[in-house]
């Protein structure tokens, strides 16, 4: 019987040079998507698929991130006094359990892998999900963010789970790519993966689309595997080590992805949320309406 998967990274350390100047002084995990951080996006994701304690790995100038998970005493105090208690609940019900939050630092931008590695002592030698905090996700037909989909798979197939998206085939060499093997539909085994392979090689059109389940074993590798793409520690290639001795899992997502690191994306993302919203769509199809007939 596999595990049960308690905990969740989240590596909140990289710059967010892709969305400047919007990120020159505030970390781009705390751009909003509709009233909320994008990171409080892939935390409630996280929840929703039984997460438990929440690992951030994070870099300088980050600390707003650890505050947004703190009690904040003057905003509570003055809701209460102001009986906003609609607002108030709505504080509570995001705020994490006492000592479900961990926060270590990447000290140097040495890419994804270098950033999962470094929670290691966190984690421990249990199985966990890695999250990347630029891509948040709504569900599709199964009713469930991607997280979820990702903890089904692996309680069915144990091992490593990878979830993955379509691309146009002449994207494919923008991502990492996996290759499929024995298929199951909604899973499948992957027997091979390439980092951005050179257009005309790939080996699918399926995208590593930002959610993992690893075993433990992959933070021995990490520590010991060579520097790859962009002089960094890329988690494709430790994954790739890991493969040789693990079976991995790929899980076609059925909802969707929102890149909010890109600012197409990140607009993207908030047009979506707000339409899923119940509160909000109507007036803002009213907005979105206009804006598009003026074009």
């Amino acid at each position: 019987m596999s595990q049960r998967i308690r905990k969740a990274v989240f590596p909140v350390a990289g710059l967010g040079t892709r969305v400047l100047p919007a990120t020159k002084t505030v970390p781009k995990e705390m751009l909003t998507v509709v009233d909320r951080p994008v990171l409080q996006h892939c935390v409630e994701e996280a929840r929703e698929a039984g997460i438990e304690h929440f690992v951030f790995v994070t870099g300088r100038n980050k600390a707003v991130i650890e505050d947004h998970f703190d009690m904040a005493y003057e905003l509570e105090d003055t809701l209460q006094k102001r009986n906003k208690k609609k607002e108030y609940d709505a504080l509570m019900a995001d705020l994490p359990a006492a000592g479900a939050t961990s926060f270590t630092r990447q000290q140097a931008p040495l890419g994804l892998g270098h950033a999962v590695w470094c929670a290691r002592d966190i984690i421990g030698n249990e199985p966990f999900a890695v999250m990347l905090p630029d891509m948040i996700t709504l569900p599709g037909q199964r009713k469930s963010r991607c997280l979820a989909q990702c903890i089904e798979a692996y309680e069915k197939h144990g091992g490593n789970i990878i979830a993955v998206e379509e691309v146009p085939p002449q994207d494919t060499h923008m991502y990492g790519i996996v290759s499929v093997g024995q298929d199951h539909g909604h899973t499948f085994q992957i027997n091979g993966m390439v980092e951005k392979p050179p257009q005309g090689t790939s080996p699918s059109n399926l995208i590593i689309s930002g959610r993992y389940i690893l075993e433990p074993q992959i933070f021995d590798i990490l520590g010991k595997v060579e520097k790859g793409a962009g002089g960094e520690i890329q988690l494709t290639d430790g994954m790739k080590e890991l493969a040789k001795s693990q079976g991995f899992h790929g899980v076609r997502f059925d909802g969707k992805t929102y890149d909010t690191g890109s600012k197409v994306g990140f607009l993207a993302a908030n047009v979506a949320f707000a339409m899923s919203r119940d509160d909000i769509r109507p007036g803002f199809l009213t907005e979105l309406q206009k804006i598009v007939g003026s074009l």
